[in-house]
This record gives C-alpha cells, sequence and structure tokens, in this order.
C-alpha cells in the first residue's frame, strides 16, 4: 500500500516539474459540459454532456556529445622519505 500511495506521490511531483520547466503544454481546444437533467411529468430525461479536450505540445529533450577540456588531479605516489615535486602537495603526518 505505501508503495502505491509513493509512486503516485512521485508521478504528481514529475508532472508539477514537467509542467514548471516547460516540458509539458496543455492547449484546451474544447471545453466540457455537465450532462442536463430535466424532469418532466415524474420522469427524469438526461441529455449528455461533453468531455473536455486539451491540445499536448510535449518538449524534446537533446543529448549531444562535444569536445571539453577538464583539469584531473594528478596523483603521484612517492616512496617513504622522498621529497615531493614543485607542485605537488605535501601533507604531514601527525605523529602521537
Amino acid at each position: 500500500m505505501r508503495s502505491i500511495i509513493l509512486i503516485l506521490i512521485l508521478a504528481v511531483v514529475l508532472g508539477i516539474a514537467a509542467f514548471a520547466t516547460g516540458l509539458l503544454n496543455l492547449t484546451p481546444t474544447r471545453t466540457a459540459q455537465v450532462p442536463g437533467v430535466v424532469a418532466e411529468d415524474g420522469k427524469l430525461k438526461v441529455q449528455g454532456g461533453q468531455l473536455p479536450a486539451a491540445k499536448v505540445e510535449a518538449g524534446k529533450l537533446a543529448i549531444g556529445q562535444g569536445e571539453a577540456t577538464v583539469k584531473v588531479p594528478r596523483l603521484e605516489v612517492r616512496p617513504a622519505g622522498s621529497q615531493p615535486a614543485d607542485n605537488a602537495v605535501s601533507t604531514n603526518a601527525v605523529q602521537q
């Protein structure tokens, strides 16, 4: 039961996020009408209503690739007691 509620909450949050970011756009094309009910001669006459209609436009997600320059930290392994390189960061161990 909890998992169903969690899934429903997640679906509502994703729907709100889609509308807020402009990924989803709804434009009403036809308004809704409730069914008409008339009482005549002790009988009820019901005329059908109309469901609303909307035009749904979804955004597009594009995934691509490109070149980028990324600085990567350099790792230097030195034996114990050797001196660090010029641009290497040294750490001093605390002796107890």
